[in-house]
């Protein structure tokens, strides 16, 4: 029998493409939510999934994506994110609401527009978002996203409180990652090889790494965990071995 519906927002993307992968594998059936309409397409015909086609600053999305997903929705992952860097000098009004639009906004819209569904899943339902290592540690040129990211922290705990104990919320914080998002960073050798450094496991993140965490806290295997917080960062947030 095939379980519940998962929404995937950022679907398009690296880590939400792999995520629905696993998902579906695990037998849940999924809808795709992205910008992309040529992947979407392409996974969906793979994982024979719904999709959505839109840009989560639309605030008539979430509302279509509700409509789009069917009548059992067992959850939510919203692998959307964005990385703005640089020094607070640079940054204008429209960047820091752009940061929180994507990354805190949307994950409560997302959630707002589902929340009916979601309580009425015959098991408990689950919901990942995605925070970032920047919002546990104190990174230069981080302003932006470290401020958006924080308020998906704050976001993650209270939902994980308030809709307890019907459905879990938890969050992923990972360190970079190497998807499209961050080719321009990783793109110079030296640059990925520093950063890769600084990571006491060695070695950059994958969007499987992200996916095989979102994919277990969506099941019933994760059924006793809510209001966490948890990273996938190669032990950057906690440790150092260097120096």
């Amino acid at each position: 029998m095939m379980k519940p519906t998962i929404i995937i927002y950022g679907a398009s993307g690296a880590i939400g493409s792999a995520t629905a992968k696993i998902l579906f594998d695990k037998g849940f059936r999924i809808h795709l939510v992205g910008r992309n309409p040529e992947k979407l397409a392409d996974l969906a015909s793979d994982l024979n999934a719904g999709i959505t086609i839109g840009d989560v600053t639309d605030q008539d999305l979430f509302k279509r994506v509700n409509d789009d997903a069917g009548s059992e929705i067992g959850g939510i992952v919203y692998a959307v994110g964005t990385i703005n860097l640089g020094s607070i000098r640079k940054f204008r009004q429209t960047d820091f609401l752009l940061d929180f639009k994507v990354n805190a906004l949307g994950a409560a819209m997302a959630v707002q527009s589902a929340l009916t569904k979601l309580k009425k899943n015959k098991h408990i339902s689950s919901i990942v978002l995605f925070s970032s290592v920047a919002a546990q540690r104190g990174f230069s040129m981080h302003t932006s996203i470290a401020m958006a990211k924080g308020a998906v922290n704050g976001l993650t705990r209270s939902l994980a409180a308030e809709l307890s104990p019907l459905i879990r919320v938890n969050a992923i914080s990972p360190s970079i990652t190497q998807t499209p998002l961050t080719e321009k960073i990783l793109s110079n050798p030296s640059m990925a090889e520093a950063i890769k450094n600084k990571h006491p496991l060695n070695r950059l993140g994958t969007p499987e790494d992200m996916a095989a965490l979102a994919a277990f806290l969506i099941s019933e295997d994760a059924g006793w965990i809510t209001g966490q917080i948890i990273g996938v960062d190669g032990g950057r947030s906690t440790i150092e071995v260097k120096g």
